[in-house]
């Protein structure tokens, strides 16, 4: 198996299992992680995802034995997709990097929500050494969280980042001790699936229109969203918890 699965009490952990390879991409791999998200999702008991890679590495990236003669568009028809789940997922998707993230691997740990990384841990645009560009979003996201600067130096140099300059510069969220890593992103994992989810997954949707979008049509996107937010029951037992004065009891339905 290439794409483990956990189930734990309100989240799964996803891991990608190729240790031999770093983790390495297959088209294969990518349509099991596919499934596995989607799966994920249509469980209504799975309230968080946490990703992460086995053994030494997250993921080097696409594993270059494997890609023959397919022209590599056909590639990014596997995927584009599994950006695309990742950012859309109406689950909050913690990545636990523990070891190298590379090319492709590198831009699949920063499509997920909150991303932590063991301090050994690096992220490399690897493609301008074989004459590529960033794909997996990797042109998209660069910019976005490092700024035009670093973003083109980070595509152009394919020089690897350490986890803390990650940290630093605001590429993931948090830098950690390596022996920490994973009770640090599950314990992550378990905070989250204990909060409002439907909150938690239109927030998603309201950050990545703000890509795009000018202050006005923000604006209208945060008043549209609000109003279903406000809609949940767990708006309602946020507002009778506050005013209580006691822990909220959130269910993560949408009804």
């Amino acid at each position: 198996m290439t794409v483990l699965v956990e189930r734990r009490a309100g989240y799964r952990v996803i891991t990608l299992n190729r240790p031999e390879r770093l983790n390495a991409l297959t088209v294969d791999m990518g349509d099991a992680l596919l499934a596995a998200l989607a799966d994920a999702e249509a469980d209504g008991a799975c309230r968080v995802v946490l990703l992460t890679g086995a053994g030494r590495g997250f993921c080097a990236g696409q594993d270059l034995a494997a890609v023959g003669d397919a022209p590599l568009s056909d590639l990014l028809e596997h995927y584009n997709p599994l950006i695309r789940k990742l950012r859309a997922l109406p689950l909050p998707v913690v990545c636990a990097v523990n070891g190298v993230a590379a090319g492709a691997g590198a831009n699949l740990a920063l499509a997920c929500d909150i991303v932590l990384a063991a301090r050994s841990a690096s992220f490399v645009q690897a493609f301008a050494r074989i004459g590529l560009i960033p794909d997996c979003g990797g042109t998209w996201f660069l910019p976005r969280l490092v700024g035009s600067a670093r973003a083109r130096g980070l595509a152009m140099l394919a020089e690897p980042l350490p986890a803390e300059n990650a940290a630093e510069w605001g590429l993931i969220w948090q830098a950690v001790d390596d022996d920490k890593l994973i009770g640090e992103a599950v314990a992550l994992a378990a905070r989250l699936a204990t909060q409002a989810t439907q909150g938690l997954a239109l927030t998603k949707r309201a950050l990545d229109a703000a890509e795009t979008n000018d202050l006005d049509t923000q604006l209208d996107v945060e008043r549209d969203l609000q109003a279903e937010a406000g809609r949940t029951p767990d708006y309602a037992e946020g507002v009778r918890a506050f005013l209580e004065k006691r822990p909220a009891a959130f269910t993560g339905r949408s009804r």
